[in-house]
């Protein structure tokens, strides 16, 4: 009997034929994350994403509380979903862009395996190239000075 193989990241929603009929957007009412990914995919990736969606997420009813994700990345398919929190004036594109360039680290930068049910996605390997990006730090501090307004 041959031996499934492991993939790297769950999928976003098993693939039925729904799959193909999401809407899968990418203009925001502030930001179009298209033209953002194809910058960075060309600028700091040598063009080597190929086929991916980035698109907005879903608006949540509530604001969370304690924690907060800005994006989320699906390797088997493809997408990058980018929290639709950060469509707003008061977030600056340099933000975003960082935000959806850690995402797209994750589809080139190998997870370590810690044990059968566990694995560290920010490896040092990550962290290092995640610092490499210009506006790292500013945008760290921003994060840092501003998820209360993410935060309920």
């Amino acid at each position: 009997m041959a031996k499934k193989k492991k993939t790297k990241r769950k999928l976003a929603h098993p693939k039925l034929p729904m799959q193909g009929q999401l809407d899968l957007r990418h203009e925001g009412t502030h930001f179009d994350l298209r033209p953002i990914f194809d910058d960075l995919n060309q600028r700091y990736f040598h063009g080597r994403l190929r086929h991916y969606n980035v698109i907005w997420g879903r608006r949540r009813k509530h604001r969370p509380r304690e924690y907060f994700v800005f994006g989320t990345i699906q390797e088997e398919d493809r997408i990058i979903r980018i929290n639709p929190a950060l469509d707003q004036p008061f977030v600056p594109l340099w933000f975003l862009r960082y935000v959806l360039y850690h995402e797209m680290l994750h589809s080139v930068v190998p997870d370590e395996t810690l044990s059968r049910s566990r694995r560290r996605v920010h490896t040092e390997e990550f962290n290092r190239r995640e610092r490499e990006f210009p506006s790292y730090r500013r945008a760290r501090r921003w994060e840092e000075e501003n998820l209360s307004r993410f935060l309920r």
